[in-house]
Formats: structure tokens, sequence, C-alpha cells
């Protein structure tokens, strides 16, 4: 089954995991700090901190930014539930936005929620596309916000050629392995303050700060968040192939593009012209008269072998966050999880591959078109 995203593991990633497995460095060690280096030099950013995971990058860039009981965050309801879970942990409220149908969060539509509560804005970069992350940042600044940009999705995105990881005040990625490059599991906050990557550090490590010989000091708290030598190892070597990734997913994407481009029944994610998306996703978009029928297409679609998925369930229609902050409804958002399929592209895929999706979906779609929605 064609996979809506998938890892590529080569023989070099493979020998160069074996190589750390034979060192007597296995946790933290050279191979970490080499990977924080190499996501520095191609982002641009000026520290790169890593963890075991993307939840455990979130859960430290929250903390370390001080969010705290009785916070807003305003942030976007499509998102996987850890975007909003690692600040409700520390007792924030999150205020969620409503979204474009690129997925994106609408900027537009933030400075009406702001309150004298509210501490940060933490928007996502949709499959890859980025936000429209300059008008964020002066909504922000005009209020005295943190911006802390959740880019799970967007390693080797840009903007005019700017990398994202730089341009929030922290900007989280996620190498779990259906996106851009994998580490298994594994995550990174980037940032371009000091004072933040230093208590990053701490924070993935136990709060212990290392002074001479045995000597070390707990100075604040913390958990055992360490990313391992082997996958910091995986990342370096996937990160040295990330643009020949991408590269491949847009050479899909703009196939999928221009098979879908006089399309009536369904919509795709458009970019501006100055941006480059990592295209984690492919997400097409159905009208209103196909959403009664969604659940029968994606069926037929996984049934002749593509791999698809929905991206997401607004994080407000899970039952915890129903309990906890009540009913929330907002329009374009549940109108884009009635809508959203995302279908197969990712660097493992050939373009006669690509051409089978295209076929396949333009068939079935077409197919259930016919048979309407009885209201």
């Amino acid at each position: 089954m064609l996979s809506y995203s998938t890892q590529l593991i080569e023989d070099d990633d493979i020998a160069i995991v074996n190589e750390v497995l034979k060192s007597n460095f296995l946790a933290q060690g050279p191979r970490v700090a080499q990977f924080e280096k190499d996501l520095c030099d191609y982002t641009g950013a000026v520290y790169a901190v890593v963890f075991n995971s993307g939840t455990s990058a979130l859960q430290a860039m929250y903390s370390v930014a001080g969010i705290q009981e009785g916070d807003e965050i305003i942030t976007t309801p499509i998102s996987f539930v850890a975007t909003s879970n690692m600040f409700v942990q520390l007792g924030a409220k999150p205020i969620w936005c409503d979204i474009k149908l690129d997925g994106n969060i609408d900027e537009n539509r933030i400075e009406a929620l702001i309150t004298p509560k509210t501490k940060a804005i933490v928007p996502v970069d949709f499959a890859g596309k980025p936000v429209a992350i300059e008008t964020i940042k002066t909504i922000a600044q005009k209020h005295n916000l943190l911006v802390i940009q959740d880019s799970s999705h967007a390693l080797g995105s840009s903007i005019e050629g700017k990398k994202i990881g730089s341009f929030a005040a922290m900007s989280i990625f996620s190498f779990h392995a259906i996106k851009p490059i994998t580490t298994s599991e594994g995550g990174a906050v980037l940032t371009d303050n000091k004072a933040y990557a230093e208590k990053l550090r701490l924070f993935r490590s136990h709060g212990i700060l290392k002074k001479e010989l045995w000597n070390s000091d707990m100075i604040s708290m913390g958990y055992n968040l360490r990313m391992t030598e082997v996958a910091a190892a995986l990342g370096s070597s996937q990160l040295n192939k990330l643009d020949k990734f991408i590269a491949k997913r847009n050479e899909i994407s703009n196939y999928f593009d221009t098979r879908f481009q006089e399309e009536k029944l369904f919509l795709t994610q458009k970019l501006e012209k100055s941006t480059i998306s990592s295209r984690h996703l492919y997400p097409i978009i159905l009208n209103p008269e196909l959403h009664c029928l969604k659940e029968d297409i994606f069926k037929e679609l996984q049934e002749r072998g593509l791999g698809v998925q929905v991206h997401y369930k607004p994080i407000y229609k899970n039952s915890f966050y129903e309990k906890q902050f009540g009913l929330v409804s907002l329009p374009v958002a549940n109108d884009f999880y009635n809508s959203e399929i995302s279908i197969p592209c990712n660097q493992t895929m050939s373009m006669q591959d690509a051409e089978y999706v295209a076929d396949t979906v333009l068939d079935v779609i077409h197919k259930y078109s016919h048979r309407g929605c009885s209201f």
C-alpha cells in the first residue's frame, strides 16, 4: 500500500547507526552535538536542542517560555493533540482560532481572541506550508506576546529563501518516522535566544548542571527527555538528504497540482510563489456535497492500495477537551475535518506511483459524486 507519508532509510543511514552501536557512546555524546549543529547550519537558527520526541520538545518549549496556570494560548485546532496537550498540562487554556481552507491558522482572526490572559500564539505549519508568520509576529509584538511555532511538518520549508526554524521565539520540529526526516522518534527546539537554549538543555536532562569532575548540581526541575546517539546519528544522515527528499515530494505534488487543476469536486493546498513546502502531506479538500460520502471514498481508496489518512480531527472535538473546556465549534475547522483526505505523497514513490494515485483519486471521487447526499 502506498502510504500518505513514510520514511526512506538507505544503506548509508544503516551504516552510520551500526557505527554508533559499535562505539563507546549510546546515550548523549558527540553525535547529539553534531546533529544540533547540523540543524543550525541547515535552518540558520543559532541554537538547536534535540529531544527524544516532538512531544518532549513541545513540553520543554512551553515550560521554558514560562507558560503557566491561567495563561491563554491562541492556537489552531487542526493539529495533532500534542500541540495543545503540552501547555494544557501546565495549566494553560487553549483558545482555538479558526483556520483557512489550506489548513493553516487564519491570521486575520487572531487579534480578536487576545485578552489580558493571553501569553502566546502557537501556529502550526500544516502539511509543511508555512503560516503567515510575519503577520502573526506583528500582531504578537503589538500585544507583547510570544510566538512559538509548531513546525512539526515543516523542516525544510522556507519563505523567500529563509528556512523555517528561526522566525519565531522558538520553533519545534518532529522527527517521527513519517516526517520529512526521521530519527524513528525525536524532536528539536530551535531558537536564536541563548537563555532559552540553556534552559531547554537543563529541562531535557533533569535540570542538572554539570560542573567539574564528578560535581553536578540540580538547579531547576527537569526530566530525562534526551535523544540517543543512535537517533542523532540517523538524524544527521537523513538531514544530508532532506533537500533531495523534499524535491521528490514537490515533484509529485506538482504533478498532482497539474492533474487536479481543473477539478471541480475538491480543492488542493495552494502555495505562495515565495514559499517552499516540505510537502509532509498532500491534502485534498472535498466539496461539501461529498462530506456525507467521505467515509465511503476513504475506504475505497484504501481498498485500491492508497494509504490515505485524515489530518486532523479538531482538537476541541476530543472527549478530554470537551469535558475540560466545554463544547467548541469553529465553522471552517469543522468543514475542513469533514472535507480533508491526505493522499500518498512521499520520497519513496515513483512517478508511475504518482500517476496511479492521481488516476485512482479521480476515479473514486467521480464515482461517488454521482450518488449525492440525502439531506
